[in-house]
């Protein structure tokens, strides 16, 4: 920094100092400036707060934004174009309906429907995915891009204009110790940051029709979405009315007992066990099944550095639960993380 960059830093520090401790009264700004300045603010704060408010809208499970936003990071810095999506509770839900739909049987009334439901959720869950893109695109990016430029820079003038402000007031202050010419120019420089902040915080509240344009498309993007749940929720509801008008219709079968069996008491040797098998012990349980451990339903091919892949049927030992959606596991002496609705857990972990 140049002699005139140090001494120009001492003037504003000194005036400063002044102000705060010794009560220095400093150039005041005229009111419609302070105003702008107020309504700037304010338009500065809601922004923040609504792209944060929509953020927890979207993904409202705190411990998965964490985790995608992690995974994210990850994702770019390895050059990958694919980053995991947010786990929709929608889908979560469909996937568990799905599969003991399936377990039950798709021929019994309530294995057919858990299915029938299940597979809607995920329907669901991949409109849900669809608004969060639409959103993120036309809603959040649009402010954060407001965020990061526009106040951003009306923040710089602002901060520019403070430091003139004080440099002027200074010199004024301390007149025929500091020459005219320096505190004209310090006047000047003064006005010339005024009238740019000015014109900064003018054309931003003046265009702010933008922003109801966003606004505009959020609705838009949250109406879709609504029709398209309202359209398979109906088709569900459908589909369910008719599985219970069949069911009525059918006739019920009747149970049937079973013909008991018949124990003839003979003569008994030493052999005998008076007409009753002899039931073996229980085997002895296995040491190693004692320990916390799952069973894989499906195979997990793993997208993500830290992730655990498996195949169908494998024994995995569980070593922590990251949330309610995430395990952590050791398989053939590797350690990661795998999906909870990808396993049947066989000992849970201890509270």
């Amino acid at each position: 920094m140049s002699v005139a960059g140090l001494k120009k830093q001492f003037y504003k520090a000194s005036q400063m100092v002044s102000e705060k401790v010794g009560g220095a009264e400093g150039t005041k700004l005229d009111e419609e400036f302070k105003d702008l300045e107020r309504k700037v603010d304010v338009t500065n704060k809601a922004v923040m707060e609504v792209i944060s408010k929509t953020s927890e809208y979207l993904q409202p499970n705190p411990a998965s934004r964490a985790k995608l936003s992690m995974l994210n990071t990850m994702s770019k810095i390895r050059g990958q174009v694919k980053s995991p999506g947010y786990p929709q509770a929608e889908g979560l839900m469909g996937e568990c309906m799905a599969k003991y739909g399936r377990d039950l049987g798709e021929d019994t009334n309530f294995g057919g429907a858990l299915f029938d439901v299940g597979e809607s959720m995920k329907r669901l869950a991949e409109v849900k995915d669809s608004l969060d893109i639409d959103v993120k695109q036309n809603f959040i990016d649009p402010l954060q891009g407001l965020c990061d430029k526009d106040l951003r820079e009306i923040q710089h003038h602002l901060k520019k204009l403070e430091g003139r402000r004080l440099d002027f007031d200074y010199k004024k202050k301390r007149q025929g110790k500091i020459p005219d010419e320096e505190i004209r120019q310090a006047l000047e420089k003064f006005h010339e940051s005024k009238e740019v902040a000015e014109i900064s915080m003018y054309n931003l509240l003046e265009t702010d029709i933008e922003q109801v344009s966003q606004l505009s498309s959020l609705v838009e993007s949250q109406l879709q979405y609504h029709k398209q749940a309202v359209q398979i929720l109906e088709e569900l509801s459908d589909k369910l009315g008719d599985r219970m008008k069949d069911a009525q219709s059918r006739p019920r079968k009747e149970y049937i007992p079973k013909p008991k069996p018949v124990i003839e008491f003979g003569e008994t040797n030493e052999q005998s066990n008076g007409g009753f098998t002899q039931t073996s012990a229980p085997p002895a349980r296995n040491a190693a099944t004692e320990q916390p451990c799952c069973k894989a339903l499906y195979e997990f091919e793993p997208e993500n550095e830290g992730e655990l892949g498996f195949h169908e049927g494998d024994i995995i030992t569980l070593t922590n639960q990251i949330d309610e959606n995430w395990y952590e596991g050791m398989l053939r002496g590797q350690s990661g993380f795998f999906p909870l609705n990808y396993v049947e857990v066989i000992v849970p972990l201890p509270h």
